[in-house]
This record gives C-alpha cells, structure tokens and sequence, in this order.
C-alpha cells in the first residue's frame, strides 16, 4: 500500500478505530497463559469420564452459541443432515475471497476475486465441490452476486492491509483439555498485530452483515480466550465489523472478560455433555424466536 494513498472516511475511521499507541496498550501477568489453561482444565476435566474413550467432544463458537440458545435446537441442530446452500455457502467463499484479495500482488476487482474464490472451492473433492459444480446458472448466478456484494463492501470500507500490520486470515486456532477428549477450536476471520512481550497488540475481527447480536461478541471472547491460553497474551481488542453498515461493535479485553468467556464454556459444555452423553432431556428455551419450544409454549 502506498502510504500517501486517499483513504475515504470509512477506510479512515478503520484505522482511527483499530490503531492504538504503545503506551495505550494493556500490560498482561506473565502468569495469565498458565493461570487460564490450569482453570479451565480444572473445570473440564471433571467431564472427561462422561465421554466415551472413542469419541472426541469438537466443540467451536456455534455449538457453543446453540446450545446456549436452546437445547432441543441444538439437537434438531446436531441430528438434521448437512447440506450447502446459497446462504450457508457465501459467507465461507466470501472470507476465501478477501483472504485472496489481502495478499493480491496486483490491484484487481471484487467479482475476479469472487470467481477465484469459487474456482478454488470448486476444486476440491469434497461436499461444497461437489455442491457448486451441480450449481444450475441461475444459483451460480445469485451465489456469485451475493458473495461479491460482500467482497465489494470490504474492499471499499477498509484501508488495504499493510504487511507491517501482520494481517491472518482464516486462521485456526485450538486447545485441547481433558487429555484430548474436549477439544475447542475456531478460525479467525482476521487477525492484526502481535503482543510486545507481556503487552498486548493483536487486534481480532470477525465480519458480519445485518444486526447485531449478543452471540457476536460472544463468539470473540470465545477467541479471546483460544488466543490468550494459545499465546499468553490477550488480544488488545476484538471486533465485529458489519460490512452492510461499515461499522464496529468492539470491546477491549480485560481478565474479567476472558473469566466470562471461561465460564460460558464450563456452562455450554456441561449442556452438551448433559445432554449427549448423560441422555438427560433437552430443556425448553423461552425465547419467542425459537420455532421448537415458543410454539409449544402459546
């Protein structure tokens, strides 16, 4: 990126937002790493007799959302079979294309991104392969529409990314307790900047389009805490960026937010376990936009 560059206000706003000077960023305990991977294992690891040795509890940001939910969606959920569609397919195609277009050597337009990014889908064999080279024109058509709105948008809210800032995209990122039965993971949309020893300076952002939801920032302390036991350092900040509006929803990491991230997977995890493992009833939720227990209720 030339660095002399116009920037339109949303791009200047992404940086104004995101950036903070080195005297501004949190200082962390070198203890924090062991401190919240000794926690957490004391907490999971009363579970571990409950799953079978053969089996692996895999648990991410959407189960943890699911379950947190309503339980007898989470199951419907868990027992229903899989199948891509337009609006489970964009949203992973999207974040394949601005991975490309962040480490593009040339400038080049959203919809070249958007068809690389089906390309390099459609290559593979498995189930999504699969489902778009049996794509009829018309969904091709409405799937490549969606996912360029999507790319568009990033590309013309957000600054482009300097290699000094560190940008990862579609980053993994996992830990493992209960000697290996529990196993919590995810995948980061985007990640910028690094810790200075104890000092925090990674940012995490997650994109989104439409409202805003509790669960968002929930799904970002979840990372918060991968991150920090990863690491041992937190993240400086997290981030939901609604691509539709250019806008933030963002909250700087402190202890008392990686213990309440803590806490809500004991929580969510015991559901699961309760339920999965345990064989007890899954119980109503009370939430009227539930479609399972709201109808039974009026």
């Amino acid at each position: 990126m030339d660095h002399d560059e116009v920037l339109n206000p949303s791009q200047q706003n992404v940086l104004e937002h995101l950036g903070a000077k080195l005297t501004d960023r949190p200082l962390f305990s070198e203890k924090l790493q062991n401190e919240l991977r000794e926690e957490l294992s004391r907490r999971l690891n009363r579970f571990q007799s409950l799953i079978p040795e053969t089996e692996t509890l895999f648990v991410s940001k959407f189960h943890l959302n699911q379950i947190m939910r309503c339980e007898r969606q989470f199951i419907a959920d868990r027992e229903a079979t899989f199948e891509w569609s337009v609006p489970t397919a964009r949203g992973l195609i999207s974040h394949k294309a601005i991975e490309l277009s962040v480490f593009w050597a040339q400038d080049i337009d959203p919809l070249s991104l958007v068809d690389e990014a089906v390309s390099r889908c459609s290559a593979g064999d498995d189930a999504l392969a699969k489902w778009l080279l049996s794509l009829s024109d018309g969904d091709h058509s409405q799937l490549r529409s969606d996912i360029n709105n999507r790319v568009a948008s990033f590309l013309e809210s957000w600054p482009p990314l300097r290699k000094e800032w560190r940008p990862m995209l579609e980053a993994p990122i996992r830990t493992e307790f209960a000697q290996g039965s529990i196993i919590l993971s995810g995948k980061v949309d985007l990640s910028l900047g690094r810790p200075l020893g104890n000092t925090a300076g990674k940012v995490i952002v997650d994109f989104k389009t439409g409202g805003f939801y509790s669960s968002h920032r929930e799904d970002l302390r979840f990372y918060a805490l991968l991150e920090s036991i990863r690491l041992g350092v937190p993240p400086r900040m997290v981030a939901t960026y609604y691509l539709d509006r250019a806008e933030f929803s963002s909250e700087h990491i402190t202890e008392n937010v990686l213990e309440s991230a803590l806490f809500r997977v004991e929580d969510g995890i015991e559901k699961i376990v309760n339920i999965i493992f345990k064989k007890e009833e899954p119980q109503n939720c009370s939430s009227e936009w539930c479609g399972i227990c709201f109808g039974e209720v009026t």
